[in-house]
Parts: structure tokens; sequence; C-alpha cells
């Protein structure tokens, strides 16, 4: 059977099965449907297919990189079945996954479901790299010990990520009164979001940063005229640009070894929520590739 007009309605930006080839491919794209620790607005689970269907009205050439980020391969995965009865399983669950990704070579992009997905991929990325740290770009701080009866939710993952390895925090605009003094906590760097690429922002970020960084993007960093279609919305937050001067840096000055785009629920907000979703994760699939065709001014 003829397969190069045959495109499957799974694979990120539209990829023909030879251009998704999982042997071939440089990129794994992991679709984890998971939110049952959610506390606010329920639907995270959708967004993964959300930002796979999206993905396929995406331009390939990318004229900053002046390049096809997916001429390098973008392998989809089918969904990771979420485990609901019990959120430690789950992120073991993801954990696995991951490891089994990383042993193959890839480059491994989480789609949430929400944000406490990021623990397990982080858990498998600090067993097989050095000299990690976790970029965390949230609005909410995250440091609760524990939160509605769990340890495993999204209101603690920074706390369970800084047991297993260092995190810069940017874009964080919301925290409890519990949560202010854990910002001293040793080996976490609070970087405000606001004017980063001004008064030496950037540099202090990057002086937060080991070479290996594990990019991990909450959409509600964003401001929510810009990205309503979250499950807890807090006013203020990044730009479109200001994200991407950000990513953008990180990639220039660091290597992003992997990456996750969580927390997006298409009902709440308009189909263009999910369209900057899919842009999001070819832009940083392109700057992690390609660090070598980043223009310092674009």
């Amino acid at each position: 059977m003829p397969r190069d007009y045959l495109v499957p309605p799974g694979n990120f930006a539209g990829l023909t099965f030879e251009e998704a080839d999982f042997a071939q491919a440089r990129v794994a794209i992991v679709p984890v449907p998971y939110d049952a620790g959610v506390t606010f607005r329920a639907g995270a689970r959708d967004g993964p297919m959300a930002i796979i269907a999206a993905s396929n009205e995406l331009e390939l050439y990318d004229p900053e990189l002046d390049w096809e980020p997916s001429q390098s391969g973008i392998h989809t995965l089918p969904q990771v079945d979420p485990l609901l009865g019990n959120p430690r399983a789950m992120l073991d669950r993801v954990a696995e996954v991951v490891r089994e990704l990383l042993d193959e070579g890839k480059l491994v992009g989480l789609l949430g479901g929400e944000h406490t997905l990021t623990l397990g991929a982080v858990e498998a990325y600090a067993a097989t790299h050095t000299d990690l740290t976790v970029l965390c770009l949230d609005a909410h701080a995250d440091l609760r010990n524990e939160y509605m009866g769990t340890r495993y939710g999204h209101a603690s993952v920074v706390r369970r990520i800084l047991e297993v390895c260092p995190v810069a925090l940017v874009g964080m605009r919301s925290l409890a009164l519990e949560e202010k003094p854990l910002l001293d906590t040793p080996g976490l760097n609070v970087v405000p979001g606001q004017g980063l690429a001004s008064g030496g922002g950037v540099e202090r970020l990057l002086a937060a940063l080991s070479p290996n960084v594990y990019l991990s993007v909450d959409l509600d960093v964003l401001d929510p005229s810009l990205m309503p279609a979250v499950g807890c919305p807090v006013p203020g937050g990044l730009g479109w640009q200001g994200l991407l001067d950000t990513v953008r840096a990180v990639a220039l000055r660091r290597r992003i070894v992997g990456f996750d785009v969580m927390e997006l629920c298409p009902q709440a907000g308009p189909p263009a929520c999910a369209s900057t979703a899919a842009s999001l994760v070819y832009k940083i699939v392109g700057y992690a590739l390609s660090p070598g065709r980043i223009p310092v001014e674009f």
C-alpha cells in the first residue's frame, strides 16, 4: 500500500510514517492524558491530543532557524494509559516510558496533562544525566509538601523535584504564605519572569542552570490574555516573545536534554490556545536540536 500520502492522525505536525519513523527520529513525543490531581479546572487530560491535532496546521519551516526541525524526525508515541487511583504509581509509569526512550537516545517531549507528571520524567532524566537542572516556567510556586491529601499533586511538584535535583523557577507570581519560606530552599533559584531580558536577568538565570537542562513549561506561565486555556490562570504572565527569548537563551548557552509542555485545558479557551502550545513544542524542538542555527538577534 502506498504510504507517502497516508498521514497518521496521531502524529505531531502531521508527519508521514517515514518522517516519523521511530528508528530514525531524534525526538519522541509522549502524550499523557492525566489530570486526576487537578484542584480547580479539570480538562488537562484533553491537552495532549488537542496539541497534536493543532500541530497539523504548523508550517514546518522555521524562518528564525532557516530550517525545518521536523527533518530530524519526530516520532509520536501512543498515549500513556492513565492510572487514576495512585499518583505515585502513575509517575513511575511515566518514568519507565521516559527511561526506555532515553535508552534509545531520544530527546523526549512530554505533553500533559497535569504538571505533576513532570516529576516522573525528571526522575528518569536524573538517573541518566549528570549535572541536571530543571528549568520550570510556571505561574505557581508548587512548593507545598502536601495538598488535598497527596504529596504527588501539581501543587507539590516543584517541592518533589527539589528532592531529585536543583530547580530554576521562572515566571512565578502566585504562592501560599506557607510556601514563602521555602523560596530560600537550597537548590531552588527563583528568577522573575517579567523583564528577564533586561537588568542581567538572563545571566542570573543561566548562572542557576547546570550544563544539562530539563525544560518544563506549565502553560499558565503565559499571561491569560494569551493563554486562558489552563487550569489555574494567573494575571501578569509572560508574553509569547518573552517565553521564546527565555528558551532561546537557554538553548544557546546550555543543553536542553528533555522537555514537557503541561496544563493545556482546551475547553477553557479558544482553539488558538492549542495552536500556541503546538507552536511552542515545535520551537523547543528546533532550539534544542540546533542551537548553532539560533541567531543571537532575530
